[in-house]
């Protein structure tokens, strides 16, 4: 349904919901543009998406849904299939005898109207809504699996577990491709994909078997499976990822990949055997990081300058530094993906290749064939890269090799297990590393961890004197509070008693508030003074203090930064840094 555009301007002008100034001004922008006045305003903040969903559906003589906090049943929305409901941004959420209301973006969407039309055989009613809505309705999808996946269980796990005494590798494949299992398989990695989980612990006791997610960095038990269908699920789960079904004994490790939703997903299989059975854990992959910008990260003010001026240089080296899980090679590989153009040869060498990205040579290391990081090292070289990434600095031979690349005219990238940026430098040493060495090639280190973020629902609340007092003797508030006037997150006279705060609350979005993870990071620039402390075998404490005096951020004060712009709450912050 087209609606033309003068009938949509005097509508608008009729509603009052803009002045007639703003109107004038948007009438010749898109005159110029041909872009549509309406999506010229909503762009401007100047009307909602929901004002103008809702004019547009009076035009067309249609009724809006707004679907926000609606429960829709089960049966309903299960007769558009999800794929189909996510690909054209249309949602069915009434039903009668003869009729069917489906909630759509876009209604010139004719063909997902007569598809759902010949698979229900019923009357389509199309209504229109908007983006928020929509986002909620699909996010019904997700809640009915969790109960579609308890009776898909309930429902095969009785058909698991015949002969389960044969345990050849025949009968060990047979059980692996038995319908019940592969069914069950298939429904746990899909769930654990839509939940955002990042692992899957699967762990047989004497009873029964647990599945537990990672979700946000913290594991939550995801359900309890029949003690029958552990054996199964390791099975299906060894065939998928090419190990050795007859191998009980030895732990295993393999990979394989899916595809769901357009989007395909790497899961890296480590099967370790314990007192009650195998006990598997898959981390969850995600193919592409592009996409993914230093801001997206959490990177900003003079951390972000400092790393984009270290990605201009051709030669040095930069360092990510932080606990297993921390994010580190994902912001390796998003400066990669800055990096990434066509005229540098950027050449990896990672254990494992954790995504893949194009016009990157990545090699994975395999040390049971004598293929280790030193020796991949050696022929990267070779390979005439201008950009070099080593996946993670181990040894002394490898930081050797890694600090030699930079000196010889390549941009190194690496990650090193260290508590704090600072801590790298004397990791560095102690791993024989000549401190003259390292002054002439480290450019920038980044310290890093990952909080979990805050929903849009969320607490407003301010602190207490006492609560100011007791934050202040964990980190300095007077400080922060200077970051924030600088970046202007607060105004120049702003206080801590009168700066808002934010708690978790709980939704239909998210049971404790929280959804995803982002960043928070302290980034030391090698400076001059800096690289004096490094010749002179300063520790790293006297690095972090020559590096704060010289405007660097810790990681504690960019977490209590981020907690002030509403992205996550004190309490998580000083949860992850003081862990």
């Amino acid at each position: 349904m087209y609606i033309e555009e003068k009938k949509l301007r005097e509508f608008i002008s009729d509603s009052g919901l803009v002045t007639k100034a703003d109107l004038d001004a948007v009438e010749k922008q898109s005159d110029a543009s041909k872009e549509s006045a309406g999506d010229l305003l909503v762009k401007s903040g100047k009307i909602t998406d929901d004002d103008l969903k809702r004019m547009q559906a009076y035009i067309f003589g249609i009724t809006f849904a707004d679907l926000r906090g609606e429960k829709i049943p089960l049966d309903v929305l299960s007769m558009i299939p999800e794929p189909i409901a996510r690909n054209h941004n249309i949602v069915a959420f009434k039903k009668t005898a003869t009729t069917l209301d489906v909630a759509m973006l876009d209604m010139d969407d004719l063909s997902a109207i007569e598809f759902i039309r010949k698979k229900t055989g019923l009357t389509i009613m199309p209504r229109l809504t908007n983006v928020e809505s929509m986002k909620w309705a699909l996010l019904q999808y997700q809640k009915s699996l969790k109960a579609d996946f308890g009776d898909i269980i309930e429902k095969e796990a009785g058909a698991i577990g015949v002969g389960m005494s044969e345990t050849t590798p025949e009968d060990l494949k047979k059980l692996a491709e038995d319908l019940p299992v592969v069914r069950i398989v298939d429904t746990l990695l899909k769930h654990a994909i839509l939940q955002g989980a990042s692992d899957i612990h699967i762990e047989p006791g004497e009873d029964d078997v647990t599945v537990r997610y990672r979700v946000d960095g913290l594991l939550h038990d995801a359900m309890v499976l029949p003690r029958n269908a552990g054996l199964s699920i390791t099975a299906r789960l060894k065939v998928l990822a090419n190990l050795k079904l007859d191998e009980k004994r030895l732990p295993q490790d393999g990979r394989f990949k899916i595809d769901i939703d357009n989007e395909r997903v790497a899961f890296r299989v480590s099967v370790l055997p314990t007192y009650y059975g195998e006990k598997t854990v898959m981390r969850l992959l995600r193919e592409s990081v592009s996409g993914f910008s230093l801001e997206s990260l959490g990177f900003h003010g003079e951390a972000l300058e400092a790393l984009h001026k270290a990605t201009n240089l051709a030669t040095g080296m930069i360092l990510a530094t932080g606990p297993t899980g921390s994010g580190k090679t994902t912001t390796l590989y998003t400066l990669l993906d800055i990096l990434n153009t066509p005229d540098v040869n950027i050449s990896t060498i990672e254990d494992p290749i954790e995504y893949q990205m194009k016009r990157i040579n990545q090699s994975q290391v395999k040390p049971e064939i004598g293929f280790t990081f030193s020796s991949g090292l050696r022929s990267l070289v070779r390979q005439d890269p201008d950009i070099i990434m080593v996946g993670e600095i181990r040894d002394n031979e490898t930081a050797s090799l890694a600090v030699n690349a930079a000196l010889t005219g390549h941009l190194v990238l690496s990650t090193l297990h260290t508590n704090s940026a600072a801590g790298a430098l004397p990791r560095l040493i102690d791993m024989k590393i000549e401190p003259f060495l390292l002054v002439s090639t480290l450019q920038v280190v980044i310290g890093q961890r990952l909080i979990r973020r805050l929903t849009k629902e969320k607490e407003r609340y301010f602190l207490t004197s006492s609560g100011i007092k007791s934050l202040n003797e964990i980190v300095d508030l007077a400080r922060v509070l200077t970051f924030l006037k600088s970046e202007n997150v607060v105004g120049p006279d702003a206080t801590w008693d009168k700066i808002p705060l934010y708690k978790p609350k709980k939704s239909e979005e998210s049971e404790d508030g929280y959804k995803g993870r982002i960043g928070i990071h302290e980034v030391l620039k090698v400076t001059p003074t800096i690289k004096e402390i490094i010749l002179k075998g300063g520790s790293s404490a006297a690095i972090e203090a020559q590096a704060k005096k010289e405007g660097m951020l810790t990681m504690l004060e960019d977490g209590i930064f981020q907690a002030v712009q509403g992205v996550t709450t004190i309490e998580e912050v000083l949860r992850v840094v003081t862990e």
